[in-house]
């Protein structure tokens, strides 16, 4: 499947009863597609956001059909077989509506705005999607603005402008108050302190008008990349990043100069972006062998990650 017909990770689909699901790998798995439910519909109409410990309570409730284990990540997941598909939302579909809609509410009209400093600075918005509750058309005044970005280069730049607009007041970088609120939603095991120098440093987030907003890549083409592999514990390990071009996909992919284990992934957005080529890294998480024999340290085995993390040993003073 190409880009445009296949489906990519943070993309939607909504099935026959209305659920709807965050694709997390766009290659299907014996005929199903690995998702996180996100949202479901409401008696009185709408959509209710669910936390992923809600997801998992209605799934095992209302739909245990949809959860299967998957061979190539050896756990059990939301599944959405694609027959059950009744749409497909793609965040790029939506950028285009939306810059094209004369009849935007406040928060539609926010995105087109936050959308303009990026191309005014000269980016390509072909190359932006909008992911999320505007995606689902969930959006409320109190929505964050979730943008995707399909190209490395484009990515990149879109961080640069972050900082610059950041720095020129265009933009409004996150209050310690604002971290407090992220840390404690995601569960992040590290320390707040470390949590936020890490995050500092990424400028993959920021304020708008008082609007949070998000950047995250996705790239073509990247869905179906994980091979099968077998859980063999868990491991906390020092070593030396030695590739970082990775490390904003998801999965976030870190090289390491380790003797067991040759790169770590990330499943949680809190570790994408966290370290860089030739910083030493501390991270821990789940062991999994690949066919070829090789290893590979799993941070993120569910969303929140409890215990599971990556942080650069850094001096406390930087």
């Amino acid at each position: 499947m190409d880009s445009e017909s296949g489906f990519l990770p943070k993309d939607f689909i909504q099935t026959t009863e209305g659920l709807r699901f965050a694709v997390v790998d766009g290659c299907p798995e014996d005929g199903r597609l690995l998702c996180t439910l996100r949202y479901v519909p409401m008696a009185s109409g709408g959509l209710r956001k669910l936390s992923t410990a809600e997801a998992v309570d209605f799934l095992q409730e209302h739909g245990p059909a949809y959860l299967r284990r998957s061979r190539r990540l050896d756990a059990v997941l939301p599944a959405v077989p694609l027959e059950c598909i009744a749409g497909h939302l793609r965040p790029r579909d939506r950028v285009r509506t939306l810059l094209a809609d004369t009849n935007c509410d406040a928060i539609e009209a926010k995105a087109r705005r936050l959308l303009g400093i990026f191309a005014g600075e000269g980016l390509d918005l072909q190359e932006f999607g909008i992911t999320g509750s505007l995606l689902v058309g969930a959006q409320t005044l109190a929505s964050d603005i979730d943008l995707v970005v399909y190209a490395p280069a484009t990515f990149d730049a879109a961080r640069t402008v972050v900082a610059e607009a950041t720095a020129d007041g265009r933009l409004d970088a996150p209050a310690e108050a604002d971290w407090r609120i992220a840390y404690e939603r995601r569960g992040c095991t590290l320390a707040f302190q470390d949590y936020l120098w890490h995050e500092r440093r990424k400028f993959n987030t920021g304020f708008f008008e008082g609007t949070k907003f998000d950047l995250t890549l996705v790239l073509p083409g990247s869905s179906g990349s994980l091979q099968p592999a077998e859980k063999r514990g868990s491991l906390t390990l020092r070593a030396t990043v030695t590739d970082d071009r990775r490390a904003f996909e998801f999965p976030a992919r870190y090289l390491i100069d380790h003797p067991r284990i040759g790169q770590v992934l990330s499943f949680t957005h809190t570790y994408v972006g966290q370290a860089r080529i030739g910083e030493s890294i501390e991270a821990s998480g789940q062991v999994e062998a690949l066919p070829d024999g090789s290893e590979r340290l799993i941070v993120g085995s569910s969303r929140e990650a409890p215990g599971e993390y990556i942080r650069v040993l850094h001096d406390e003073t930087d």
